[in-house]
C-alpha cells in the first residue's frame, strides 16, 4: 500500500545512505521564488508560508534535509560555540543551501547535495544552523569541497539574506536573526549528525504520531 501514496518528505524519505558526506535534500525554494514556500509538517505537501513582502530572494536553492532535527544535541553544539547556556533546538529540520549552476525552476523535488560548511544562526534564541552544500555531482562546482573552496561574496550573500529576509523598513524591533560564525565541512558533519541524533530520539514512534496528528 505504501507505493500507493507519496512518502512525506521529512519522515518518509532516508537521509541518505553516505550522510554526512551526502545528504539528500528536499528543496523548498528557489532563488527565483517571490513566496516563501515550506513544508507542511503533518500532511509533508508543500504550502505558501507567505508572500516575500519586499525584495530579499534566497540567492540559492533552500530546503531542509530529511530525518534530521534541530534539538538538545544540535543546540548543544551551539552553545558550546557560542558560550551561551540560554540557547535551544528550533524543532524544525536542518535547513540547507545548494549551489549549483543549474536551474531548478521550482520546489518539491529532492537532490543529493555535497556539504562544505555552514552558517551558525541564532534566530530569537534557538539554533536554526543553515548547512552550506553543492549539488552532488556539478561540474562547476566539482572542486569545492570546503567553505574556504567558496569565494566570500557569495557567503555574504547568504548571510545578508538570513539576517534581513525577517527585517521590515522602518521597524524599531531589533532583528531577530544572526549569524555567529562560518564553519567548515567537518563542522558542517557533526551538525548534521547531530541533527540526524536529535530526529531518531524525538521521532522512534513516527508512523504512530503521524497517524495520531492526521486524526486530529
Amino acid at each position: 500500500m505504501g507505493l500507493l501514496f507519496k512518502a512525506h518528505p521529512w519522515h518518509g524519505v532516508n537521509i541518505g545512505a553516505s550522510f554526512p558526506e551526502i545528504v539528500t535534500t528536499y528543496i523548498e525554494i528557489t532563488p527565483t521564488d517571490t513566496v516563501k514556500y515550506e513544508l507542511d509538517k503533518i500532511s509533508g505537501h508543500l504550502k505558501v508560508d507567505r508572500p516575500q513582502a519586499f525584495s530579499n530572494i534566497c540567492p540559492t536553492l533552500y530546503g531542509l534535509v530529511p530525518q534530521t532535527f534541530c534539538g538538545e544535541k544540535t543546540a548543544e553544539l551551539c552553545q558550546k560555540r557560542t558560550g551561551r547556556a540560554d540557547i535551544v533546538g528550533d524543532e524544525d529540520p536542518l535547513d540547507i543551501c545548494v549551489l549549483t549552476e543549474k536551474d531548478i525552476s521550482h520546489g518539491d523535488v529532492f537532490l543529493q547535495a555535497r556539504p562544505i560548511g555552514g552558517l551558525r544562526m541564532i534566530d530569537g534564541g534557538e539554533a536554526d544552523d543553515k548547512i552550506l552544500a553543492v549539488l552532488s555531482g556539478d561540474r562547476l562546482f566539482s572542486d569545492w569541497h570546503d567553505i574556504s573552496d567558496c569565494p566570500q561574496p557569495v557567503v555574504d550573500r547568504l548571510r545578508h539574506y538570513f539576517l534581513t529576509y525577517k527585517q521590515v523598513p522602518g521597524s524599531d524591533k531589533q532583528p531577530a536573526c544572526e549569524v555567529t560564525d562560518v564553519y567548515g565541512r567537518e563542522e558542517a558533519y557533526d551538525v548534521i549528525r547531530r541533527a540526524h541524533d536529535d530526529y531518531m530520539a524525538r521521532f522512534a514512534d513516527i508512523e504512530g504520531m503521524l497517524t495520531a496528528a492526521l486524526r486530529g
